[in-house]
């Protein structure tokens, strides 16, 4: 099944979620072969998952597959899509612009409703022992899953990258002290909403994009609008242009609008402008506020990229 008939399948069925819904993200590290990503996610609805969305990124040789589901969907959805993408990807191999640490990158486990914090750790405690278990990674647990006393930051356990990682002997929370020789390791966490958001500016000097990003880190403990905004700047050989790439960590408090205002304003100084905004996976409506999706020049906007949608269904 494409890609294309994948995202329309729960749409043309009139998918019903039940009470309890988590959210389920994982990142893998493929972004150029379509057909490995399309069998990643095709095994992920097989198992039972809602696959809402998805993403495909070849500078960053990256995507984002966008689980719904109960516990049971979950579990179930995010082991089968991380079985496929251990079959199809080799992180001897692997060239991109975004930090990884394995072919299962990152798995959060976000509670949405009528589940709440505990739930989510528990859910994703389950997952890691099982991918430990299943297909012999190591597995790291971050944010609210962290065990007691260990490291709780994504960007801290991801330092170094798999280049680092590859040679190095770990303390997993599960699974062996060894990376696996193709699949790496997998980070595997519980936390609130985060909106990966990125910004494509109208310049190829990647300067701008970095002198931005660096602005950030130093103001986002003071400046109210960057608040829990992570970035990095980036060139895009695809595109030819500078990227601004962001995680918005506290969306409750730093809404698209807010910081894409901030971000035109500051380009502004250094003789740039944004081009165009990206959005990886879902986000809440009210991340969106009271702005039109052209307002933040959201490319590829659709309805089923608000989380709303789905649950309405």
């Amino acid at each position: 099944m494409s890609l294309a008939a994948l995202k329309s399948t729960w749409e043309t069925r009139g998918v019903l979620l039940g009470e309890a819904v988590f959210q389920c993200v994982p990142n893998f590290s493929e972004g150029r072969r379509r057909e490995v990503v399309e069998a990643i996610a095709n095994a992920a609805q097989r198992a039972g998952a809602v696959v809402a969305d998805w993403s495909l990124d070849p500078d960053h040789n990256r995507s984002v597959v966008s689980l719904l589901g109960d516990a049971q969907q979950i579990e179930a959805g995010a082991l089968a899509a991380a079985a496929e993408a251990v079959k199809h990807i080799d992180m001897r191999r692997h060239q991109g612009l975004h930090p990884r640490t394995g072919a299962v990158d990152v798995l959060p486990v976000v509670p949405v409703r009528k589940v709440g914090r505990e739930e989510a750790v528990a859910l994703a405690h389950t997952i890691g022992k099982q991918l430990a278990e299943q297909l012999k990674i190591p597995v790291l647990f971050y944010e609210w899953a962290a065990r007691p006393g260990r490291e709780t930051a994504l960007p801290k356990l991801r330092q170094g990258g798999w280049e680092h990682i590859a040679q190095s002997v770990l303390d997993p929370d599960f699974g062996p002290s060894h990376p696996h020789p193709t699949a790496g390791v997998a980070i595997v966490g519980a936390r609130g909403p985060l909106i990966a958001y990125n910004i494509l500016l109208n310049t190829a000097n990647a300067a701008i994009a970095r002198e931005l990003a660096r602005t950030i880190r130093q103001q986002r403990e003071h400046v109210p609008e960057l608040e829990g905004v992570r970035a990095m700047g980036l060139f895009l050989p695809s595109r030819g242009l500078a990227q601004l790439s962001m995680n918005l960590t506290c969306p409750e408090k730093t809404p698209l609008p807010v910081v894409f205002e901030w971000v035109k304003q500051s380009a502004r100084k250094l003789g740039a402008a944004p081009l165009e905004s990206e959005i990886i996976g879902l986000i809440p409506q009210k991340a969106l506020g009271d702005a039109k999706p052209e307002d933040i020049l959201w490319h590829g906007y659709r309805p089923q990229k608000l989380l709303e949608w789905w649950l309405a269904r």
